[in-house]
């Protein structure tokens, strides 16, 4: 057993770079290649692909990279762990096998099943009006797998970092009470899990290194769960202490980060830059996982539409204003969509030397479950008042005929009734236990700590949502062992200010953001210890409602990581029913933390 396991990422979502399969095999040695192409989006768009094909449900472009650099692997090598099977694991297995068999190869291919509790829906009462239930597995499936001798292991739902912590467990030997290894391989995977984000992608002080066409990052681990952030040299982007607790802050809550083979925790993580481009990860710690497992639940949530109306020039308040009340007059109340919705974006220039940067544009943005509400009436209502509106009238397009729009939630249900199945590459099937490790809850979770807003109701003619953090009836509340760590304080309060300039906070503070449901997340970290002392005392909550009015009236959660020098918000409901529902203009809140960045507050002068 080699005393480094070498794991390295090619893939951060569906539609990620199609090249860096072959990249990431022919970059440097690897052992051990992941790949993660599922997203709450992207298991709706699968489970619309199964509804017209049940043979479908699996990322295709997996199979098409593969088919160029299969042989490749084998040659190196190289094993292989992605999520790509998506909704039909099984089927994505047969069709690598087929693959491989009019290539003249033999590789020994395996997969991970149960995470699908769609057939299940009524035993586990989970509501009605599902697209796709998926409950999310860890990593000892995998490690049976591999431990078995596959080439290529192949996943549904599993959760992101288990690609990372599965071929660990399986290199190293880990047994499930191995908790603080296990945290450390957890965090190490959060961290490649979305590709070029851990080597300067979407970073905020990504002027400082050249980001072009970033590298993809690698993993060495160590037998004791720590690890080194790297990626093949020569590629592009750069890997920093900076970019690395960027990507540790994207998607995460409080310390506690939860997984079904582990709860790691954020706060006790230490960065270490080791030299150029390479970032040493240890320290980190372990607490028993929860009794129970997240399952991410789709659904239609009804049919939407959109209409962009250009205002241009003088008095666009005031056209904006006989817009609204001139289609109020045209949509009768039965014909009237169940939410509409208007905002007015004023990207509009006093004095403008161009029309566009002369024009405001108002979206108007309908939803009903009757599909009939959001298409031809509304288009209709729109294009009527083309010869009878404001000055200027015209629109971005022409209205459509309104689209289907789904809805993302989260459940938990008790993690023993969770069939969790490694399919070997001999074709044996082997029960894959939950943790002895877990134990039973003993206390709530905070709202902050929920990942995804409650369960949705019984589908298209029954109620709506229970509520962010309400768990349906008969379903477990999701839970947690009594800590075995206290999480963190606040640090000393800063030195006094002395003068203090109106800045954007950006010059001091860099920000990452993203979505979990219906919720954003939003960390934001200092680059010194001065401006770590600064911003913690600094950044409150009540500080975050006024920088950023949308959240005023939202919950808003604070958690400090302090040796991440950061804070880390959640913002309940900001995001409405998920990206899927195009709740707002940022839909997945990707650009929530630029837009903190930019917001000027009063600096002391010292920390600028």
């Amino acid at each position: 057993m080699r005393s480094v396991l070498r794991i390295g990422n090619a893939s951060g979502f569906y539609g990620d770079r199609f090249s860096a399969v072959e990249d990431m095999l022919t970059g440097g040695p690897l052992d051990v290649l992941t790949g993660d192409y599922l997203a709450e989006l992207t298991m709706l768009i699968l489970a619309r692909d199964r509804l017209g094909d049940p043979g479908l449900g699996y990322a295709k472009t997996f199979l098409r990279q593969l088919e160029e650099c299969l042989g490749l692997a084998l040659e190196r090598g190289v094993r292989i762990v992605v999520n790509a099977g998506g909704l039909n694991p099984a089927r994505l297995a047969e069709a690598v096998r087929a693959l491989a068999e009019r290539q003249g190869l033999g590789p020994a291919v395996a997969h991970v099943e149960g995470d699908d509790l769609l057939p299940r829906r009524a035993e586990l009462g989970l509501p009605e009006g599902l697209l796709a239930a998926n409950a999310y597995l860890g990593a000892f499936g995998i490690a049976e797998c591999l431990r078995a001798g596959a080439d290529v292991v192949v996943t549904g739902r599993v959760t992101d970092a288990a690609l990372v912590a599965g071929p660990a467990i399986a290199h190293f030997g880990w047994d499930e009470g191995e908790l603080d290894a296990l945290a450390g391989a957890v965090v190490a995977g959060h961290v490649l899990e979305c590709g070029a984000q851990a080597t300067g992608g979407n970073y905020a002080f990504f002027q400082e290194h050249d980001v072009a066409r970033p590298g993809f990052p690698l993993a060495e681990l160590h037998a004791d769960g720590s690890s080194v952030i790297t990626k093949h040299p020569g590629t592009g982007g750069a890997v920093t202490t900076g970019t690395v607790t960027a990507q540790l802050l994207y998607e995460t809550g409080g310390p506690r980060y939860l997984g079904p083979d582990v709860t790691a925790r954020l706060d006790s993580v230490r960065l270490t830059q080791e030299g150029p481009d390479r970032v040493r990860i240890d320290g980190v710690r372990g607490e028993a996982p929860p009794p129970t497992l997240k399952v991410g639940l789709n659904r239609l949530g009804g049919h939407r539409n959109e209409v962009v109306f250009v205002l241009t020039g003088l008095d666009i308040e005031a056209k904006a204003a006989l817009v609204r009340r001139q289609f109020a007059d045209a949509l009768p109340p039965e014909r009237r969509p169940a939410e509409l919705r208007w905002t007015l974006a004023r990207t509009d220039h006093p004095d403008a030397g161009t029309e566009e940067t002369a024009s405001a544009l108002l979206r108007l943005t309908a939803r009903d479950r009757d599909p009939a509400k959001v298409g031809r009436e509304l288009g209709r209502a729109a294009v009527e008042l083309g010869l009878a509106g404001y000055p200027g009238f015209h629109l971005t397009a022409p209205p459509g005929p309104g689209a289907p729009y789904g809805v993302f939630t989260a459940a938990h249900v008790d993690a023993g009734l969770v069939e969790h199945t490694a399919v070997l590459p001999d074709g044996r099937r082997v029960a894959v236990p939950p943790s002895k490790a877990r134990a039973r809850a003993g206390r709530r979770l905070p709202e902050s700590d929920v990942p995804g807003p409650g369960l949705p109701g019984p589908g298209p003619t029954g109620p709506g949502p229970t509520g962010p953090g309400l768990p349906e009836p008969g379903l477990p509340e999701p839970g947690l062992p009594e800590p075995g760590l206290p999480e963190p304080g606040l640090p000393e309060p800063p030195a006094p200010a002395g003068p203090t300039r109106r800045a954007p906070l950006g010059l001091v503070a860099g920000a990452r953001s993203g979505d979990k449901g219906g919720d954003a997340n939003l960390g934001v970290w200092a680059r010194d210890d001065a401006g770590w002392r600064w911003l913690a005392h600094t950044l409150t909550t009540d500080r975050l409602r006024e920088l950023l009015p949308e959240t005023a009236e939202l919950p808003v959660t604070r958690h400090l990581l302090p040796n991440l020098r950061a804070v880390n918000f959640t913002i309940t409901g900001l995001l409405g029913e998920g990206v899927a529902a195009q709740h707002r203009f940022d839909p997945q809140a990707k650009a929530l933390g630029e837009w903190l960045r930019s917001r000027h507050l009063d600096i002391p002068e010292a920390l600028l």
